[in-house]
């Protein structure tokens, strides 16, 4: 989401003769984020009110992306709100510029909502659902095309020794420890049982849109799937209650939101007990993913035209907060 890769309003004109998308009108690089380069591209095709996402890809490779695109398109046909790839004249939905591979999506209505209050909560844990139940339909349909979650616990345990040297002595004990513990609780019964899926894996509030007013709010969709994989269900979900559910000061659950979130989930897919017995360890999980992540793009970053790294110590807090609260499933 971050500019890469620059691209021309000449050099993308050229490059749409090959959809039936109409002429270009308008190209808007997108200064968010920090995996990948983003357009908006607005077009005088009325498919789609020509509106669409170009997602230049830095960091992922050609045989990789088939797994994101179909997700996206299994998900998109079955009525999830999501983008859909646009396919060109020969059908094909992963595409080239300047010689890396791309993708041009739908865009889908409404904007972030940031100060999420429950019904924004319900609406999400609603579609999360309905999401990885159509995904388990797409794993089963495409085994050939199935990722591991891309920064799940391999990438913890490879990634640990790069980061410790930048961070005091007491946060690299608290993370060796969690990444030790994470390591030994994904050998037991209880982690094993967990049914697992392709999964978003960063449905943060600036991954979903909504429409509509504050008060009456209508899901616009999810995006920005390009940190999905197959992992546990129950990560997702709590990788998604550590965004939307919380204090963004102090990390604390905010128990309006949480019941809301969790009881709408659980509407259309019940908690086994395994995954109650679960759920604190992958809030934890889920709490040590990013606070990884974040460490590693803030003191290893890439270059860009456009680059805001995070705040590491945003999930410091969280997962210290989840050591202190312990809020069952509902």
């Amino acid at each position: 989401m971050a500019v890469f890769t620059t691209i021309t309003h000449a050099q993308l004109s050229v490059w749409l003769q090959d959809f039936d998308l109409g002429s270009l009108l308008k190209l808007e690089g997108i200064a968010s984020g920090i995996e990948n380069t983003n357009y908006f591209v607005t077009t005088d095709s009325p498919r789609h009110n020509g509106q669409f996402v170009l997602t230049i890809f830095e960091k992922l490779s050609r045989e990789q992306l088939p797994f994101y695109l179909e997700f996206m398109r299994t998900l998109a046909q079955a009525g999830v709100n999501v983008p859909l790839p646009m396919a060109n004249r020969q059908g094909q939905i992963l595409h080239s510029l300047c010689d890396k591979p791309c993708a041009l999506a739908t865009r889908l209505e409404g904007g972030f909502e940031l100060e999420p209050t429950p019904e924004h909560c319900r609406q999400v844990g609603m579609a999360l659902a309905r999401l990885h139940e159509v995904g388990l339909d797409y794993q089963k349909q495409r085994p050939d095309l199935m990722l591991d979650n891309p920064r799940g616990l391999r990438w913890w345990q490879q990634t640990l020794p790069l980061v410790v040297p930048h961070i005091p002595p007491v946060l690299q004990q608290l993370l060796a420890q969690e990444v030790q513990d994470q390591v030994e609780y994904a050998a037991s019964t209880d982690y094993l049982s967990l049914t697992r899926g392709p999964v978003h894996a960063d449905l943060f509030r600036n991954n979903v849109l909504f429409a509509g007013s504050r008060e009456q709010p209508r899901l616009g969709g999810f995006i920005d799937f390009y940190f999905a994989g197959v992992d546990t269900w129950l990560f997702d979900l709590a990788v998604t209650v550590n965004d939307w559910c919380i204090d963004l000061a102090s990390g604390s659950i905010d128990v309006p939101r949480y019941e809301a979130l969790l009881r709408a989930y659980a509407q259309v897919r019940p908690y086994t007990v395994g995954e109650r017995r679960a759920w604190p360890m992958m809030l934890r999980a889920a709490a040590l993913r990013f606070w990884m992540s974040r460490l590693y793009d803030f003191y290893l970053p890439r270059s860009a035209e456009t680059l805001t790294p995070h705040d590491p110590s945003h999930f410091e807090r969280v997962l210290r907060q989840r050591h202190l609260q312990h809020y069952p499933l509902p």
